[in-house]
């Protein structure tokens, strides 16, 4: 997409964490025309892989806007990636998704949909694209279908254009559906470098991540390595991650 065609695109917000999922909303938003406007989320997280890997694709992906905003949910803890809490390793496959894991974080995507929100007022989008995914995931309850319908609810209930009727929020969710090797695919075919995106809950390497600035490393062995690097293999594409010497394939 051209400059003078994303001058004259519609905006829309996509919630840009720098892991796989999210960074291939970036490519399908810009693929049906509109101009992203990415928000990353700094929520006190235990490392900031993440944040360095959404830089490096927002400026990589050419985004209309990038904004890091921050809001610490590790003030209240309550997950392996806030908290002094062990991430879970070597979670069988067929056990991930069974029960919420430790790594979820409580509320995190009510939180970060609403921050979208006001962000999309601000910048006059009427779209906001998120990665979750129901089948290929560890289980969070706020990556349903249901939740995402009652925000788009409560997103129109909550805004001023929303009550006065002058937009109509829509939260787009284009992987819910998908296997993590279907996205991988789909976010090839689009010229998504997953060598840039960052997925590991436990980072090594001097605080590195799944990929990010290619020196870290993604620790191989919990349950995101896990589905990336299942991912990679179903959909028969080489995985550009930098794992741990060591960590055992899933």
């Amino acid at each position: 997409m051209n400059d003078s065609t994303l001058a004259a695109a519609k905006p829309a917000v996509v919630l840009l964490s720098g892991g796989l999922d999210s960074t291939t909303c970036v490519a399908l938003a810009r693929e049906l025309g509109f101009e992203v406007h990415a928000l990353t989320v700094a929520y006190g997280q235990r490392h900031d892989a993440e944040l360095a890997a959404a830089r490096n694709i927002a400026s990589a992906m050419n985004v209309r806007h990038h904004k890091i905003a921050a809001v610490d949910l590790g003030e209240f803890g309550g997950s392996a990636l806030t908290d002094d809490i062990q991430v879970p390793k070597d979670t069988p496959h067929e056990d991930i998704g069974k029960e919420i894991p430790v790594t979820y974080v409580p509320a995190r995507n009510t939180v970060f949909l609403s921050m979208a929100l006001a962000f999309a007022e601000v910048v006059g989008a009427e779209d906001i694209f998120l990665g979750v995914n129901a089948l290929d995931y560890s289980g969070y309850p706020d990556c349903r279908p249901e939740f995402i319908r009652a925000f788009e609810s409560l997103a129109n209930l909550a805004t001023k254009a929303g009550s006065e009727g002058k937009s109509k929020y829509r939260i787009h969710t284009p992987l819910i559906d998908m296997t993590k090797a279907d996205i991988i695919k789909r976010g090839t075919e689009l010229g998504v470098d997953y060598s840039l995106t960052v997925s590991c809950y436990d980072p090594g390497g001097g605080g590195g991540g799944g990929g990010g600035d290619g020196a870290t490393q993604a620790c191989g062995r919990c349950e995101a390595c896990a589905l990336r690097r299942r991912g990679f293999a179903e959909a028969q594409i080489e995985d550009p991650t930098n794992y741990q010497t060591g960590a055992g394939a899933s």
